[in-house]
């Protein structure tokens, strides 16, 4: 065989679907050893469009995002806790879970939405807002959150 490629493609070749995905996590975890942060993030940005061609995200993204939560709250069998992965919840020095999610949430918003029904959106967006203003105002005088609408309202309609 005349390259690394052809090797992996014949190898792979004769492996049931079953082998191939038990073989996945030890391969990456062996593959991804001594690769950097900014290595892997390329990586991805490589490969991603091909890795999701014909993926719905609207059905995947939810099981990701719970499959994650665990391993981002700093919990395995038998432990339970937060740990500087996750930080706490509330408070300063809030962990790397909360500013990840702020990242991540607008970009899969508009991943998700433009591919929803239309009733399907407005209930989703209806909730999510009233969600974001309740959650996003706790703690807040009522002056504060009078200011915090007035803010939103005005980010929404320019």
């Amino acid at each position: 065989m005349s390259d690394m490629s052809d090797m992996m493609k014949a190898m792979l070749g004769s492996m049931s679907k079953e082998e191939k995905l038990g073989m996945m996590s030890t391969m990456m975890e062996t593959f991804f050893a001594g690769v950097s942060v900014q290595d892997r993030q390329k990586m991805m940005e490589q490969m991603m469009p091909k890795m999701m061609e014909g993926v719905n995200m609207m059905e995947m993204m939810p099981r990701m995002m719970m499959g994650m939560m665990p391993a981002m709250m700093g919990r395995s069998e038998g432990r339970e806790g937060m740990t500087p992965v996750m930080g706490g919840c509330h408070g300063e020095g809030m962990g790397m879970m909360p500013q990840m999610m702020v990242q991540m949430m607008p970009n899969c918003v508009k991943m998700m939405l433009p591919g929803m029904p239309k009733e399907e959106r407005m209930d989703f967006v209806s909730n999510m807002v009233a969600t974001l203003v309740e959650q996003g105002s706790a703690g807040m005088s009522e002056e504060e959150k009078s200011e915090f609408v007035a803010r939103i309202l005005e980010k929404v309609t320019s």
